[in-house]
């Protein structure tokens, strides 16, 4: 299980699950531009993580090493999401600064790239 914290200590941690229970509490890595957001994991078990406020989508490796940056032409990615060999990117166009949005047209638009690795399937919620 994988946990990003924006505000307190800017890093991703990872967990071991045990029993259905995260345990072993681990930093990943540790980000100093833009902040934290949703996240999701390719096939190799690498962690994709959109920065708000960071116009891109991260790449970091298992041992915590960033290997690939997506820039966006949007200042706060909010999501992403593999379908097959597609990353989707989602962003946000409400709160910037209108100088920001003025530079930043397309903020709020739905981003797709061939990033060059896949995704798993995804798993129905049944709730």
């Amino acid at each position: 299980m994988y946990h990003t914290d924006t505000t307190a200590t800017r890093r991703i941690d990872a967990y071991t699950m045990i029993d259905g229970l995260p345990r072993d509490r681990r930093t990943l890595t540790t980000i100093s531009a833009g902040d934290l957001d949703g996240l999701c994991i390719d096939d190799a078990g690498a962690i994709w993580v959109a920065l708000w406020d960071g116009a891109a989508v991260h790449r970091y490796t298992l041992d915590g090493r960033l290997d690939t940056i997506v820039e966006v032409p949007a200042t706060r990615p909010t999501s992403c999401a593999f379908a097959e060999d597609l990353l989707y990117i989602t962003t946000a166009r409400g709160w910037p600064p209108p100088q920001d949005l003025a530079r930043h047209p397309l903020s709020g638009s739905l981003f797709v790239c061939s990033p060059g690795v896949t995704g798993p399937a995804a798993t129905p919620w049944n709730g």
